[in-house]
């Protein structure tokens, strides 16, 4: 019996996939959660052998949560569950630990398919993005290395705050702001500032 557990912010999104897996004789669905928090806490207690794990929780970036699981639990395999296709997503989520990668529109067949390789220990991606595969596996494609200041001033900047505010929110000067804003410019290599909510919110970089 592989035993699986979900975790994603969407309540009907994991019922979807419970539904998909309650007539599979070597699939059983032990716990779900809606929080990495609510996850890390689960983990504790009972592993599973395969975690789903959605890439955008409301609490915590998918790549540090499956980082995370499989520096602690070594033993779970973790499957990216998620609607981002973006290659540097992908990459990264493989990077930090995951095994498989589906899109939240996949079908029955691969969704069964992946758990069993995973439970195995073989890697996957969702058909879809075999078309761009070598975009996947290129050098370049990964997440910018951004400091703990430049996250907390890209969350406000996507959030639609102006430079003022987010000074006034981060005890900084306006020019100290403004200084982290053309850097995170430059590190997503976007022009302005709605070129960097739109990658920031592609590559999830914010939650």
């Amino acid at each position: 019996m592989i035993n699986v557990n979900i975790t994603d912010d969407h309540p009907l999104a994991i019922n979807g996939i419970c539904m998909m897996l309650e007539d599979e004789p070597d699939i059983c669905v032990t716990n779900t959660y809606t929080t990495a928090a609510a996850l890390k806490k689960g983990m504790a207690l009972q592993q599973p052998d395969v975690l789903l794990l959605d890439v955008k929780l409301i609490d915590e970036p998918g790549t540090e949560v499956a980082a995370y699981i499989t520096r602690v639990y070594p033993e779970v395999r973790v499957v990216a569950l998620t609607s981002l296709d973006a290659p540097a997503v992908v990459k990264n989520m493989m990077r930090n630990g995951c095994i498989g990668y589906l899109l939240k529109g996949t079908d029955r067949v691969t969704l069964i398919e992946t758990i069993r390789k995973a439970y195995y220990w073989e890697e996957s991606l969702d058909p879809a993005l075999h078309m761009h595969i070598h975009k996947v596996l290129s050098p370049q494609n990964e997440l910018p290395e951004l400091t703990k200041r430049e996250k907390e001033i890209l969350q406000l900047i996507v959030a639609g705050d102006s430079t003022q505010e987010i000074a006034e929110k981060l005890f900084i000067s306006p020019r100290t702001a403004e200084t982290h804003r053309l850097t995170l410019l430059k590190k997503l290599d976007v022009k302005n500032t709605a070129g960097l909510v739109r990658m920031a919110l592609t590559l999830g970089l914010v939650i």
